[in-house]
């Protein structure tokens, strides 16, 4: 079955381009031009992944990210025209999973989207299916998380995050590691993006999580 994705892209041209490439690679696509119309379908359809312009009319890509997540845990890749580092951070802390600056090779966001995929389909091949750590238990096969029983609501990035920390514990990870691992090496965030993605685990896992800054090198889950 073909996996459905939602454009939420007020600039027909751009949306338009975007429509076609994911079309001939066997996507299937909804798109729409604001984040209340987002909101709308997301309510009437199930999608497997969001490609979601900040600079909507009306509400803005933040807004209807926030409200995404409010939801769902689905796959956000987030366009902007900025390349500000602040509106960057600012996507990835309001849920999104990955960003692209326009202007964008249509391949390469094609590429992206299908990572992004693949990542939220399963967790590393090999590796355990269930990871626990205390109070936390995590199930690669579900792709869910829990904490003393109770779900976590995790976005994909923050769950293989989780994944890649749980699977190594007391080994501390290097950001540029851990970039590897849960973005596959080259991202344009760099090490800042994991920085984010770990203060937001650390949010919903409460203060007792198990994360430890290793400061100058990186992060470990602690025994």
């Amino acid at each position: 079955m073909s996996k459905r994705i939602l454009i939420v892209e007020d600039e027909f041209n751009i949306a338009d381009l975007l429509k076609a490439y994911l079309e001939r690679d066997g996507f299937e696509v909804q798109w729409v031009t604001t984040g209340e119309q987002a909101l709308d379908e997301l309510a009437r359809l199930a999608v497997d992944l969001i490609v979601l312009d900040i600079g909507l009319p009306g509400m803005d890509g933040f807004e209807v990210c926030r409200r995404v997540r409010a939801r769902t845990s689905v796959p956000i890749l987030m366009l902007t025209a900025r390349e500000d580092e602040i509106d960057r951070v600012a996507g990835l802390e309001s849920g999104a999973d990955d960003y692209v600056v326009k202007p964008f090779s249509p391949r390469e966001l094609v590429a992206r989207v299908k990572a992004i995929l693949r990542r939220s389909g399963g967790g590393e091949s090999g590796g355990a299916t269930v990871l626990r750590h205390g109070a936390i238990e995590l199930r690669r096969d579900a792709r869910d998380v829990t904490l003393d029983g109770t779900e976590v609501e995790l976005t994909n990035r923050e769950f293989d995050l989780l994944a890649a920390l749980l699977a190594h514990p007391n080994v501390v990870l290097s950001r540029d590691r851990l970039l590897e691992l849960v973005w596959g090496g080259e991202y344009p965030g760099g090490t800042r993006t994991v920085d984010v993605h770990i203060a937001q685990l650390r949010r919903k896992l409460g203060d007792d999580n198990p994360i430890r800054t290793v400061h100058g090198v990186g992060y470990k889950v602690a025994s």
